[in-house]
This record gives C-alpha cells, sequence and structure tokens, in this order.
C-alpha cells in the first residue's frame, strides 16, 4: 500500500477542512521554570518528560519554529502538527511542511512572497513564580547567531488564570536616570550570587484581560501569571538576572545569544540594550495594552471582538466571543491560528470543545489553523451552549491588512 507524503496530506488536510486545519497540543518544558499547572494539562504530566528537562509550563500555538531547549531538546519540539483522518488512519505532519508545500494557498501570497514561512507562532507561558529579567535580541544582533530577532507581547487570558502564581508582577525596562555603569556593574557581579539588576527596574502589578507590548531590546521579568504571548518565529533571548526566588540562573543563560567571539565581553551585552526603549518614563501609557474592540461595539450582533495585541508589526492578536446560542460569520483579511479559551459549538466543518484536562499526546479539539482563503470567505462559528460564551484567542503574522487603530 502507498503511504501518503506530507505534501499530499496537506492538501488533502486543507480541502478535508474546507480551508480550516486540526492542530494537535504542543507541549514544551523549561529546566528553569516551575509550572504554574493552569494550561489543562494532567497533574501526573508536568514532568513527564523527567526531571533533567523540567516541567512542562508552555503550550506552543501554531508554531512552526523548533524550541531551542539546549543538547536535550526533543525531535520537532515546539513543532505543531496537523492532525488528519483518513482512510480510518489518523495521521500528524508537521504545519511547517504545509506551510512549505502548500505556500500562498494557506498562508496567503502576501506573507508567503515575503518570508516563505509562517513567521509568527504563539504560546502558553504558565510559570509558578515569575522569570529573571531577561532580553530578546533585535534582528541586528541575533543575525550574528543565525537567528531572527524577537519582539514579543502577553495576554493574561481570565480563563486560565484562577490564581495569580507567586508573583503577578512584571519589571519593564530600567528606572529613568540609570547609567551604563550601572548596568555593567550588575552584568560583572552576574557569577557572585544575586546581582540585584532589578533593583534598577520597576515592576507593574499585571491584570487578567489585558497585555503589554514587548519589542526586542527591552529588560523584562514577566510575572507569574499565565500568559498567551504571540511572538515573531524566534526563540532567542538572554538572561541578565542571576538569582530569581532563590534559584540560581546558570551563567551560561547570560551568554545565550552571545556570538562565540564576544562571550565574556559585558560590552556586548550593554549593546544589545535598546536604552531608549529601557529608559522610557511613559512605559505604562507606551507598552500597556487593554483590548480595543475591532469596531463599533453595536455593529457586532451575536459576538464581541476585540484586539488583545496590536503595538507590534510583527504580528498581533485578537478575542472573539460569540454570544451562546449564536451562530455569526467572521472575516478577517489574514490567515491565523486559533486556540479555544471557553465554550463548545462549530468552526466551519469541525465540532469544537475547550478541554478540562488533557494528557500528554491526547489529541483535542481546540486548537486550528485558518487559511487566508478561508479566513477572507468569512468563518461560520456557533456557539452551541444556551448559557456559556464561546471564547478564542487568534493570532496573525506580520502587517495585519484589518489593524487600523486610532
Amino acid at each position: 500500500m502507498m503511504t501518503m507524503t506530507s505534501a499530499s496530506m496537506a492538501a488533502r488536510a486543507l480541502e478535508q477542512g474546507q480551508g480550516i486545519l486540526r492542530l494537535a497540543p504542543t507541549w514544551v518544558p523549561r529546566s528553569f521554570c516551575v509550572p504554574g499547572r493552569r494550561i489543562k494539562l494532567h497533574p501526573d504530566d508536568y514532568y513527564v518528560l523527567g526531571g533533567e528537562r523540567g516541567g512542562i509550563d508552555e503550550r506552543w500555538l501554531a508554531s512552526t519554529t523548533p524550541a531551542k531547549n539546549g543538547p536535550l531538546t526533543g525531535q520537532d519540539e515546539g513543532l505543531s502538527q496537523i492532525v488528519f483522518e483518513a482512510d480510518g488512519t489518523c495521521h500528524q505532519f508537521l504545519l511547517r511542511d504545509a506551510v512549505a508545500e502548500l505556500k500562498g494557498a494557506l498562508i496567503g501570497d502576501r506573507l508567503w512572497n515575503e518570508y516563505q514561512s509562517w513567521p509568527m507562532y504563539s504560546k502558553f507561558f504558565d510559570n509558578m513564580g515569575p522569570l529573571p529579567h531577561h532580553i530578546h535580541h533585535n534582528d541586528e544582533h541575533a543575525r550574528l547567531i543565525g537567528q531572527l530577532g524577537k519582539p514579543e507581547a502577553y495576554y493574561f487570558p481570565p480563563q486560565l488564570n484562577n490564581h495569580g502564581g507567586d508573583f503577578p508582577y512584571t519589571f519593564f525596562g530600567l528606572t529613568p536616570g540609570t547609567t551604563h555603569s550601572q548596568v555593567r556593574q550588575c552584568l560583572e557581579n552576574f557569577t557572585k550570587g544575586d546581582n540585584k539588576i532589578t533593583n534598577l527596574s520597576q515592576a507593574y502589578r499585571l491584570e487578567p484581560g489585558t497585555g503589554w507590548d514587548v519589542p526586542p531590546g527591552l529588560l523584562h521579568a514577566p510575572g507569574s501569571l499565565c500568559t498567551y504571548e504571540p511572538q515573531k518565529a524566534s526563540d532567542v533571548f538572554a538572561m541578565y538576572q542571576s538569582l530569581v526566588n532563590e534559584a540560581i540562573i546558570p551563567e551560561e543563560l547570560l551568554w545565550n545569544g552571545t556570538p562565540p567571539e564576544r562571550r565574556g565581553d559585558v560590552e556586548h551585552l550593554l549593546e544589545v540594550i535598546d536604552w531608549d526603549l529601557n529608559l522610557d518614563p511613559e512605559m505604562m501609557q507606551n507598552r500597556f495594552m487593554a483590548p480595543k474592540p475591532v469596531r463599533d461595539p453595536e455593529a457586532m450582533q451575536g459576538y464581541q471582538e476585540s484586539w488583545v495585541c496590536y503595538k507590534s508589526e510583527a504580528f498581533s492578536a485578537k478575542e472573539l466571543t460569540v454570544l451562546p446560542g449564536q451562530t455569526v460569520t467572521i472575516q478577517d483579511g489574514a490567515a491565523y491560528g486559533l486556540i479555544l479559551m471557553q465554550g463548545h459549538g462549530k468552526l466551519g466543518v469541525w465540532n469544537i470543545e475547550t478541554p478540562s484536562l488533557i494528557r500528554y499526546g491526547q489529541l483535542t479539539s481546540d486548537e486550528f489553523f485558518v487559511s487566508e482563503k478561508a479566513a477572507l470567505a468569512g468563518v461560520v462559528i456557533t456557539n452551541a451552549s444556551a448559557t456559556e460564551p464561546l471564547v478564542m484567542l487568534k493570532h496573525f503574522g506580520p502587517n495585519n491588512p484589518d489593524l487600523v487603530l486610532d
């Protein structure tokens, strides 16, 4: 019997789903994190990959970007798989391969012609405590190690934040007036215990239902709310804080993202910092994001939709709520991935439901990828509940043509 290639499966899956692909959950561990246990993974499975790998505290969404998790990184770790059922058999293959095969037929000619890839992904980040003050490199600095820069954004879904974790506050940037020499001293003290770099920063309380914009070059120490993070297709970072929650951060993570010839050179770490962004006296005004309705709320019959991430050209995100018992047709100007947050119903030809508990390796019906053609034509969505809203988050690639804000 002939075996279907991923190429033929991609075309058949897209046809079967009438322009919408079903995705399997993609779990990613982090050795330096403690899971917050809010991303619906079964309690027995947070350490299913073994203690050396660390706990699973991330679920990656619509990802064609491999995780950079050191020498123990699993095969295809971080890469989303398409689920395709044919002839009584369930097949899985990489979204990355489907994009490479279908090109503009999946993500649209605009994105394919410019990027030849799906240039973003999103994730749930679910840590019990805060992360170290760290930085993501811009394209210029990431290029030195063969990677792309990484802007990202945060949104804190109410459905995943029944508790705030140990420290629901995020440090952003550096206090205005901070000098290069002060930061240099902290970095030189990295191996001497607590380098106290957050003494030079200020923290902001995190609120479910709101978000923040985090451009590359901005130091940030994420707090302990469970976070939805749309971002550019990259996994580049460097940790600038040496002690968090009494846990020592390995020095190798300070130099992560540094080209070999400049390791040990603190001046390079200072160059990665965007000083204008970090010393911004109006950090809250410029980086905080409250939801913004996509159009006049009175014009949205049977549903509510808001932009939740909208300050970066590299990606954007919406939260869509379909009211109980309603059927709506939603049009978008670009391809997108989506994750269901609450409720059940129909998405085009697909039955959709929000799981309460997921075993590692179990398939779900809560994550999909919508082709540009299907998005432009409009996706018919039905909320099958008479009482509960149907809520989903939608993540888009660069320069969303629909994103026009005052």
